[in-house]
């Protein structure tokens, strides 16, 4: 029974010569295997004076009882034996050429030919001429290899095409020896030999072996001919193993036919066969591969020769792509009927799947992988498991049934860490769920889950995740354990439900407890690079709004109030060309200010969709363009809160523009930075603002008690207090105003000006009075510093000629309230027509002073 199946196999191997590369003795790996991709370089060959072409299939290793089944298929026969091996002195010489003795017996009954490459041995015994031994000093001089290697192939074919020719020869009266596999031995035993069932049964598995040999030795007519007459003869006496293998035979000599390019998925074109082809195309050949001609010499055909056959004779043997797989299909029902055929069976699903991904026949395809599915083989190794399904998920990838091929990469990832296994391979587990994750609509992009539409089944991915969760733990990777979990809860929040959202969260602060979950790439042994995971959701954000200065710190421009007002005006030019680009700048560029060195801030309304309390540590701003000092929040959401208003503040500490691009968080031990251009449905006042030099500040405050209420109305521009006197006609008092410098910059100027608004004209006098020099002389102000001013207050009003006066004057006194104080460094005061300036040769500063009713 042939016990382990070959998976790559292609319809193109049955016209391969199958050579062993093999290691005797101790080898270094490295050295083996340099040496045997230049000996496996040397595999398509041309023969010389003909179009014939032969394919060597190398192998470094290769079940001995496969090799049995060489007479049924005798792509299968190890033909060629070439071994590797390490020889420092003379005395090892024996010894060494022994192993390669016993090395030859393992495959002794099916071998044409055999060498021996001998590493390290110098001196007398090298320098005899052999014919099955090359010498070379090291693995680094060795240039003859390629030429070795042609000289063994050369032998090979003629070996081969000695026994296509004596096979194929009708040699009358002798008997035709029957061929058998291994199983059918006994069966055999007591036959008549002489009925003529038992003739036609010898006669048909001989022309199908020698299909076989022709295939193999570059001769596609031949090869041709021959299966048809075997499967008429073979399908005569119900000879149904051997029937499928003539059959397949048919079919790979037809696929190779039709696609001279090879159905295996292998780099480079294979070299086209037939009559038709010119002499050019025949001494064309795969790029990289080694070529060598090969006279047969006196070697002729005794059949139809390849070099003369007709296009006429192809056409009616070759069959059509359609019959192709009708064949496979037939003879895989054939092998179907032995147990002992399975591999057999299995390999030939295989070839099949190839020829019809080819032809896009995606549906019949899937029905020969189902029926590989459900061959039994004997008990497979963990090993032999892996290989098999993770070649089912490559074919099934092939013919486009990605979620089918996903499905059973993951069952290969499983198998890589079975109980029964000794040393679970938890990271060719972890590889192989990488690779699942295309099948099922699964990135470990996070910005591939933004735009709002989800692909694939969730439960299905979710279970993905929590496996990759565990195998990177089992890898003793917390931070990738880390980064997955992230992943999970980021992406796939609004499928969990509120316990699984629980557990989620919990494994993530055990593993965040010795890892924590950070904003790098993540990069793999494999060179993928696994992108950050900013939790978006752990709150969701719904707007962001940057927020003006309060009243008493926001900037104003400074305009003399003791000049003219004059309006500056300037030509208004437009251009389409950038209207659009300026309206992009408008709908971002906020029209406040923020000043340097001064806490500003903005605010989120954000959303927790977690069933339990949110803590969020550490959240700040994340900006651009200025240098900013953001200063970090920790809040507190309930359970599934609704909109909750957060504030996040900072200082500027330098000038220019600042841009809001988002902001950063700790939640469940991950730090995260999140961009407001990857939230969906946000809303914004604009990100960027402003930040103008740090400027002045003044607090004012005086020696009269403040006013009850306002006669005059703040028009917003102005920061107003408001006292109040009461006094007799020619009454006198002092106010004295003290100026404190409470911010980081001195104050150099003072402008003071009084306002009155009056509703008799005939009540006008002059009220105000003060003197600047004592106060100026005390500035520049420095920080920290106080400064005084005294204004006199005296009431002089003429009463005569007033018929009206004591009802006008009905209440007690005058009252000259509504002292408005105010400072000129954080404000625009807007001055007015009636305004009467006070002391004009004064110095130059304003404060919006008083008015009398």
């Amino acid at each position: 029974k042939m016990s382990v199946p070959d998976y790559m196999q292609c319809a193109e191997d049955h016209q391969t010569l199958l050579v062993v590369v093999q290691p005797v003795g101790l080898v270094p790996e490295e050295s083996f295997f340099r040496i045997y991709k230049r000996i496996s370089a040397v595999s398509q060959v041309n023969v010389r004076d003909s179009q014939r072409v032969l394919f060597i299939r190398y192998r470094h290793h290769y079940p001995p009882e496969n090799n049995e089944w060489g007479d049924f298929q005798t792509h299968r026969k190890v033909v060629g034996l070439i071994t590797i091996t390490d020889c420092a002195s003379a005395k090892d010489w024996p010894q060494t050429f022994e192993k390669f003795h016993l090395q030859k017996e393992i495959y002794g009954s099916t071998l044409y030919d055999s060498r021996l490459f001998v590493f390290g041995l110098q001196g007398e015994i090298a320098e005899q001429p052999r014919t099955d031994v090359a010498f070379y000093p090291s693995y680094d001089e060795c240039e003859t290899v390629e030429k070795r290697i042609e000289d063994f192939i050369e032998s090979l074919f003629i070996v081969l095409e000695s026994k296509r020719l004596d096979r194929a020869t009708d040699k009358s009266g002798d008997k035709i020896p029957l061929l058998c596999v291994p199983f059918e031995k006994k069966d055999f035993v007591g036959l008549d030999t002489d009925s003529r069932h038992y003739k036609k049964r010898c006669q048909g598995r001989m022309r199908k072996h020698v299909g076989d040999l022709c295939l193999q030795a570059g001769m596609l007519q031949d090869s041709l001919v021959h299966y048809h007459m075997a499967v008429e003869l073979l399908r005569s006496v119900n000879d149904f193993l051997w029937l499928g293998a003539a059959l397949e035979g048919l079919c790979s000599a037809s696929v190779i036919y039709h696609y001279p390019g090879g159905t295996g998925g292998k780099v480079g074109p294979r070299r086209s066969q037939g009559g038709s082809l010119s002499a050019e195309a025949g001494n064309r050949h795969r790029p990289g591969a080694q070529e060598v001609l090969i006279d047969p010499g006196a070697l002729t055909s005794n059949g139809i020769n390849a070099d003369t056959s007709a296009e006429i004779g192809r056409a009616k043997n070759c069959l059509s792509p359609e019959d192709i797989i009708d064949k496979y299909k037939e003879a895989i029902s054939y092998y179907g009927k032995y147990k002992n055929a399975g591999v057999i069976e299995l390999e030939a699903c295989v070839k099949a799947v190839r020829v019809l991904a080819i032809q896009k026949r995606s549906m019949e395809a899937s029905e020969f992988l189902q029926n590989a599915v459900y061959i039994n083989l004997r008990q497979l190794s963990e090993e032999e498991k892996i290989q098999r399904y993770s070649v089912l998920s490559e074919l099934y990838g092939r013919i486009g049934f990605h979620r089918k091929a996903a499905f059973f990469k993951r069952i290969a990832a499983m198998q890589c860490a079975a109980p029964s296994i000794p040393e679970p391979g938890w990271r060719a587990c972890y590889q192989l769920l990488l690779e699942t994750l295309p099948g099922y609509s699964l990135s470990l992009d996070p910005k591939d889950f933004c735009k709002g539409t989800h692909r694939g089944w969730a439960a299905v991915q979710m279970r993905l995740l929590h496996e990759l969760v565990y195998a990177s733990r089992r890898m003793g990777n917390p931070a990738l354990c880390v980064r997955h979990l992230s992943f999970l809860l980021q992406t796939m929040l609004d499928f969990l439900s509120d316990q699984e959202k629980k557990d989620v969260t919990q494994s993530l602060e055990s593993y965040t407890a010795k890892c924590p979950g950070t904003m790098e790439f993540i990069t793999l042994p494999d060179g993928l690079k696994l992108p950050p995971v900013p939790f978006t959701k752990l709150p969701i954000v719904r707007s962001v709004k940057l927020l003006n200065l309060p009243t008493s710190l926001r900037p104003h421009k400074v305009k003399s109030l003791l000049g003219q007002n004059v309006s500056t005006k300037s030509p208004f030019i437009y251009s389409p060309i950038i209207a659009h680009s300026r309206g992009e700048e408008r709908s971002k560029k906020i029209d406040f200010q923020w000043v340097q060195g001064d806490v500003c801030e903005v605010q989120l309304m954000v959303y927790n969709p977690m069933p339990f309390e949110l803590r969020v540590e550490n959240m700040g701003l994340l900006t651009t363009g200025v240098e900013f000092e953001s200063l970090p929040a920790a809040l507190s959401l309930p359970a599934e809160s609704g909109l909750y208003p957060v504030t996040l503040v900072g200082v500027p500490q330098t000038t220019g523009q600042i841009t809001v691009n988002g902001y950063h968080t700790s939640v469940f031990g991950v730090f995260s930075d999140c961009l407001l251009d990857n939230l969906p449905g946000l809303k914004s006042n604009g990100s960027t603002v402003e930040v103008i030099p740090a400027l002045p500040r003044l607090q004012i405050s005086t020696s009269l008690p403040r006013s009850a209420h306002t006669l005059q109305p703040s028009s917003g521009d102005e920061i107003s207090t408001n006292v109040s006197v009461q006094l007799y006609n020619g009454e006198t008092q002092q106010l004295i105003i003290k100026l404190e410098n409470t911010g980081t910059e001195p104050l150099e100027k003072l402008e003071v000006t009084a306002k009155m608004v009056n509703t008799k004209e005939k009540l006008y006098g002059d009220f105000l009075s003060w003197k600047l020099e004592d106060t100026l002389s005390q500035f520049p102000l420095k920080p920290g510093k106080i400064a005084t001013l005294t204004v006199d207050i005296k009431v002089k009003l003429d009463f005569s000629c007033q018929e009206n006066l004591l009802q006008d004057l009905s209440d007690d006194g005058i009252s000259v309230s509504g002292l408005q104080l105010s400072s000129p460094f954080r404000q625009v005061v807007k001055p007015r027509v009636e305004t009467k300036a006070i002391n004009p040769q004064e110095s130059s500063k304003v404060g919006d002073f008083s008015h009398v009713k």
